[in-house]
Formats: C-alpha cells, structure tokens, sequence
C-alpha cells in the first residue's frame, strides 16, 4: 500500500526532500536564516512523513507473508503475531489520518495545557488530579513529552490548577479538543455518607509559540512576583523565592512556573507562556469575530460542560460536542482520548 495523490503521494514527498537537500547545500543557503529555517523544518517534517510510510509498507509486507505462512501451518504463535501487528499497523493508520485533520497554523506543534479545580473544595481538586493522569498517560502513550511547569496541590487533597507542557508532533493538534468544562458525576470516596457528587474542572488549552512569532508585551503592563516553590505532602520545598508568578494587567491572565531551581529561568518560561497565552486569545478573539454562529463558538463557561464522565449510577463518558460516547470509562481515564479527538476533528472538517 503506497500512498498516492495529494499530501499523501511519496514519491512527490522524497523528490522534494531531494530538492531541500539540493537547495541546502548551496553556498548562500544561510544567507536568509529565517528562509532557510522554514526549508529545513519543512524537510524533517517530510522526511518524518517518508520514514512512517515506508515502515508502515514493511509491516505491511511482514504481514503478508506471516499469513501466507499460516495458510499452509497452523501456528498458534504465529496467528498472535499477525494479530498483533495488525493491531499496531491499525493504530499508525489511525494516528496519521487524525493528523491529516489538522490544518490549523500550530497544530503540528507543541501544546501548554492548564487545568483548574471548580467549586467543589476536595471534591474539584481530586477531579483535576484524575485529568492530570489522564492526560499525562495519552502523552506517553503518544509518544509525547511533557512537564509539570506548575502545580499548586491542596493539603487535604488533590491539585487546585497545574500547568504543563506537551511537546510532540501534533500535540497542540491533539489537545486543542481538550479546551472546555469537563464534569465528573461519582460516589464521592471523601463523603462518609456516599452521596453522589458533581464535580467541575476547566481545562485550557493553547499552543506554545516560536520565538519568531511577535506578540507585543510592554513591561508596564506586568506585575511580577516572586514566592517559594511548594510541593506536596514531604516532597520538597525550595528554601528562596525561585518560583514566579506574572500577571498581564490589561488583559488579567495570570501564569506561573515553579518548575526550575532559578529564578530567571522561570521567569522567562512564564513569559513564554504568557505570550501564548496572549497569542491564542487574539487568535481567539478574531475567530469570535468571524464567527456569527452563537453555537459554534468555543466558550469556556461553567456550567457548559464539553464532556461528561459519569461513574454513578452507571459508567458513560459522553462528549456533548459530537455526541461520541464510551461505556468504557476506566480505558479513557487512563489515556484512550483518541476516538473523542478523531471525533471532534471530523466534525470542525464538516464545519469548514
């Protein structure tokens, strides 16, 4: 199976990552850095596309002749093989036409993912706990990077807001679906009187920004901070105030990072972020514009749940957006997002 036509035909793919390699080893290559940059980006992304194709075609070809070979054998062993790399073979499928979906500028980027606890005191902050978990093992089942930028966990239990980085081919591509109010119906395992309990947490979603990208900041409009770092329970707490918090006065976003021992190398990790976050509420803004569709906007409102993940009296985690639902809601806590992605992006291509 060899991909033709469009962005998928390979052999248009390989003759030009063939010209990038001509052009790049030209003398006056560098001679525009920015230029060259978006050329040489342009060919690892191709290269990255080739590489998975081809392997898809050897798994392809290695499956073949496993079922030639059971043809003629009854091999128990190797029947769990093939199925096996079926399996595998299904899910590369999956993930490269998830990533066809997404068309929008930063996509094929990383993502800065925040999580709040709503009213609900312990109840809320072990929500976000959950979503965190959810959230980290998709990443490492992705393939994907991420890191803790900042947590602020609750002595009775739970985390009130978390911030962290997902780094990865089409992270932010992936992520940008998890943006909204996602709610949690259970038996509360704090209430000695097994009541069942709502619980709310927001998750915010935007894309982590090149250095390149020009997002006006004048120093007057910050107010910075500085305080200690804290962890959880014994863990440990940094004895100088390393950890910043920075608050964007005209617009009133605020964003921490607590992560490093230094405090200028959270200070500027907090600008990073603040500048995405600035850059995706522009963005924002002139979507809204555009936008004269009350239903089709992206609000991030208490009470407009996206998602609801129902663990009492019965098991369902139903998306309100596309109307995609599981009963099998231990798999999607523990990181099985993909069906509510691919489900979401079908229905923005419709949209479009």
């Amino acid at each position: 199976m060899r991909p033709t036509g469009g962005i998928f035909d390979l052999a248009q793919m390989q003759e030009r990552i063939s010209e990038i390699e001509d052009i790049s080893s030209g003398g006056n290559f560098w001679s525009e850095p920015d230029k060259a940059r978006e050329i040489l980006k342009e060919g690892t992304q191709l290269s990255r596309e080739v590489e998975r194709w081809l392997g898809i075609e050897k798994g392809l070809e290695e499956v073949g002749l496993l079922a030639e070979m059971l043809q003629s054998e009854d091999d128990s062993e190797s029947l769990q093989e093939l199925q096996s790399s079926l399996v595998g073979l299904k899910r590369q499928l999956t993930m490269m036409r998830l990533e066809k979906m997404m068309s929008g500028e930063h996509d094929g980027g990383n993502a800065i993912v925040s999580i709040n606890a709503g009213a609900g005191g312990t109840e809320a902050q072990d929500w976000v706990e959950m979503l965190l978990r959810m959230y980290l093992r998709w990443a490492e089942k992705r393939g994907w990077k991420s890191s803790i930028v900042d947590i602020l966990p609750m002595d009775e239990g739970g985390i009130k807001s978390v911030t962290f980085t997902v780094s990865g081919d089409h992270a932010y591509g992936n992520f940008r679906s998890e943006s909204g109010i996602h709610r949690l119906v259970r038996i509360s395992p704090f209430d000695a009187g097994n009541r069942r309990h709502t619980s709310f947490a927001s998750v915010y979603v935007c894309p982590e920004i090149d250095d390149d990208v020009e997002v006006e900041i004048n120093d007057s409009d910050l107010r910075v901070d500085t305080y200690r770092a804290s962890g959880a329970g014994g863990q440990h707490v940094n004895k100088t105030d390393s950890a910043v918090r920075i608050t964007h006065l005209p617009s009133g976003i605020v964003v921490q990072c607590q992560n490093e021992r230094s405090q200028h190398k959270n200070r500027a990790y907090a600008m990073k972020i603040l500048k995405a976050r600035l850059y995706e509420k522009e963005m924002e803004e002139r979507r809204r514009a555009q936008d004269k569709v009350e239903n089709a906007k992206m609000e991030i409102a208490w009470g407009s749940q996206i998602r609801s993940y129902v663990l009492h009296p019965y098991q369902l985690i139903k998306d309100h957006r596309t109307d995609c639902e599981t009963g099998n809601v231990n798999q999607v806590l523990d990181g099985g997002l993909d069906a509510f992605v691919e489900a979401f992006l079908l229905q923005q291509m419709q949209k479009q």
